[in-house]
């Protein structure tokens, strides 16, 4: 197999030195991020400004998706005190925006969805001005523990499609038409809930296929979208098939902003998380072509 080398524009540095803080603050409160278990290469940027995301119900996905990094064994039990743990690391970072997001737990009959919700409790305790962000799993496609994380109120309820629905076999165990209506679901159950979504480019999609999950997204209110560079974890993972140049991330939240989404972040660097507490400000508003939503 032919390797594609990596670019110029994506040879970002970690720095290790600036994880410190925030790695102690982990540890302290024995805490997992995403930052750190998808290798992030972000991470130094973000740990750097105190920023992270953070990944409960522990760090073992159930799925075995080719292109995450996530670890793939037998799950553990829940940390019941875990929510409690969040919020604090949460007040002490003093954030103004946070993600949480998990691993896949088809292993717990509600997908973990008690835990997402007690997570938000729990920060609105302790951190009341803080804006709070889900990135949940589809659960199954079960509708219990959707409404139940709905009924948390969460400040956005992200679930990323990935990918364009002709490479669903790298996603295993998951389904194009059901993470459409969880995120349908979601926003009938709470019609005031901003929903967000993102794909990761260079797996093999075409652009045709790329904007018609845009179109999709938007179908079902999808206010948010992300879009960002895959990059393989190992060569054990799903190859990359093109590294898409920055012009074109561009051109592409552009063409999505177009379609109506309030705020896009598109660009090699870009993950769910990434600048997240952006979204809220929207950027359609700049872009004179981009419709209301």
């Amino acid at each position: 197999m032919t390797l594609v080398r990596k670019p110029e524009w994506l040879q970002k540095k970690i720095t290790p030195s600036a994880h410190a803080h925030v790695e102690q603050l982990l540890g302290e409160l024995n805490l997992n991020t995403v930052c750190q278990q998808a290798r992030c290469p972000n991470i130094s940027e973000c740990f750097g400004k105190h920023q992270a995301t953070f990944l409960i119900l522990g760090r073992i996905c159930t799925r075995l998706c080719s292109f995450c990094s996530v670890s793939k064994e037998t799950p553990g039990p829940t940390d019941p005190v875990e929510p409690m743990n969040v919020a604090r690391a949460v007040a002490r970072l003093k954030l103004s925006h946070v993600v949480i997001t998990s691993p896949t737990r088809d292993d717990l009959p509600d997908g973990g969805a008690v835990l997402h919700a007690a997570t938000v409790a729990a920060i609105r305790a302790e951190s009341p001005q803080t804006k709070i962000e889900l990135l949940i799993p589809d659960f199954g496609g079960k509708s219990e523990p959707l409404a139940t994380v709905v009924a948390s109120r969460p400040d956005i309820l992200g679930h990323n499609v990935e990918t364009v629905p002709r490479l669903y076999h790298i996603r295993s165990g998951a389904d194009y038409r059901r993470s459409l209506h969880l995120l349908d679901e979601a926003r009938r159950l709470d019609p005031g809930l901003k929903t967000k979504s993102g794909v990761m480019l260079g797996l093999g999609e075409e652009e045709g296929e790329l904007f018609q999950v845009m179109r999709d997204l938007r179908e079902v209110g999808c206010a948010y979208f992300s879009l960002g560079q895959y990059l393989a974890p190992s060569r054990q993972h799903h190859p990359v098939q093109r590294f898409v140049e920055p012009e074109l991330f561009d051109r592409y939240r552009e063409h999505a902003l177009s379609l109506g989404f309030l705020h896009v972040e598109s660009g090699p660097y870009v993950r769910s998380s990434y600048h997240a507490e952006d979204y809220g400000r929207g950027n359609a508003p700049a872009q004179s072509e981009a419709p209301d939503a």
